[in-house]
């Protein structure tokens, strides 16, 4: 039994098809990546499955239960969490309260949620930023922040949208060692990401989208030499490590 199923999704914006017939699966502790040029559909892939935006066909499974156009807190409390590109915590709040809002999708007691807070600030490596104010972080740091905030709803599977982008190759990899802790402990991790050499280091699965279609999927040193895929998003062939 897959952990999460994607059966035909499609969804329109009036007369433009976003994403047409999108398929997946995943299990346990994967991580897969979606790539493609962009306008591809991949955000709007992941905003139907999080239930931001109602599919206009097909279903999306979770644990065999669909989730369908629920709305994102019950699917969130149901053990699916996303990140977006575009962070915004919550700039007058400590770090520590920003990810006990997470933590207060399966509790309303403060302690509870504190200590869950506190155990996802240590995995993650941010123990010491526990007091300081959202306002004013890094964009690295709030990142992880935004990141933290979902590991503290407690998920079995995470949606990470460019969670890379505008980072310096040692803040990128950072990410990369937190996306591999938590992969680590069992949480399966569906990413958009343009930066290839993250999408190498990480992925076990690469699915590409091109005009809201699946054109390529499988292990990804099949991907980047499918000609397909390097025609409509690699280029040439170096750009995979750069």
């Amino acid at each position: 039994m897959a952990l999460l199923e994607v059966q035909n999704i499609t969804k329109r914006f009036g007369g433009l098809v976003a994403v047409h017939e999108f398929n997946l699966t995943m299990d346990q502790g994967q991580i897969v990546a979606l790539i493609g040029p962009n306008g591809a559909g991949k955000t709007t892939a992941f905003n139907v499955i999080a239930g931001y935006y109602k599919a206009d066909g097909g279903k999306v499974l979770l644990n065999s239960r669909e989730i369908t156009n629920l709305r994102p807190d019950q699917i969130c409390g149901l053990g699916l969490a996303r990140t977006f590109q575009v962070v915004r915590p919550f700039a007058g709040i400590s770090v520590l309260d920003n990810v006990m809002v997470g933590a207060y999708a399966h509790t309303s007691d403060v302690k509870i949620a504190r200590a869950k807070a506190e155990e996802v600030l240590e995995l993650l490596g941010l123990q010491r930023m526990t007091n300081q104010l959202a306002k004013g972080l890094p964009i690295a740091i709030r990142k992880r922040l935004e990141i933290a905030r979902a590991v503290a709803t407690d998920p079995q599977i995470m949606l990470l949208d460019e969670a890379m982008a505008g980072l310096r190759p040692m803040e990128a990899d950072e990410v990369i060692g937190m996306v591999r802790k938590l992969s680590d402990k069992g949480i399966a991790i569906l990413l958009v990401e343009h930066v290839m050499k993250v999408v190498m280091s990480l992925a076990d699965r690469i699915i590409v989208l091109h005009h809201g279609e699946m054109i390529a999927e499988g292990e990804p040193a099949d991907v980047v030499k499918n000609l397909q895929v390097i025609e409509a998003y690699l280029g040439e062939a170096n750009n995979v490590t750069s």
